[in-house]
């Protein structure tokens, strides 16, 4: 299987360093380039288009975190901040526009009322990615 573009979503979690260096290793491999996109979540009660300093300006800094980390290990690198309602809808959305072959996503690993939890996010990525997906989940906290 070649990739040629690989969609990697981040979200400021700390699972995204170690996410964006195992999309490096398959990007370089395959001579791929990396789409490094940002979802921020915008409430119902705002319109989409709301501009949310405080939330572009931690979601900019994020993807310069990832744009450096590529650039480091010789990457391609293209960076995006989206906004929608609904993020795990807007990364399947981006990943079908922008014809992604790979989707390498991170994890964080967490509970919800004392179970493992995905979220709500990497189930919807799963279920409907137009193309494998990879998931890189963080140690289990001590």
């Amino acid at each position: 299987m070649e990739f040629h573009k690989i969609l990697v979503p981040v979200s400021g979690a700390d699972a995204d360093i170690e996410t964006i260096k195992l999309a490096c290793r398959f990007a370089r491999r395959e001579k791929a380039k990396l789409l490094v996109v940002h979802v921020i979540p915008i409430a119902r009660s705002f319109p989409l288009d709301a501009e949310l300093a405080v939330e572009v300006k931690k979601a900019e800094s994020v993807l310069e975190q990832a744009e450096k980390i590529a650039l480091e290990r010789g990457c391609e690198i293209e960076t995006d901040l989206l906004q929608a309602r609904n993020v795990g809808p807007s990364i399947v959305d981006e990943a079908v526009e922008r014809q992604s072959d790979l989707i390498v996503m991170g994890l964080a690993y967490k509970r919800h009322f004392g179970q493992y939890s995905l979220g709500d996010v990497t189930p919807y990525v799963l279920k409907n990615a137009p193309c494998p997906v990879i998931l890189f989940q963080q140690s289990q906290p001590e």
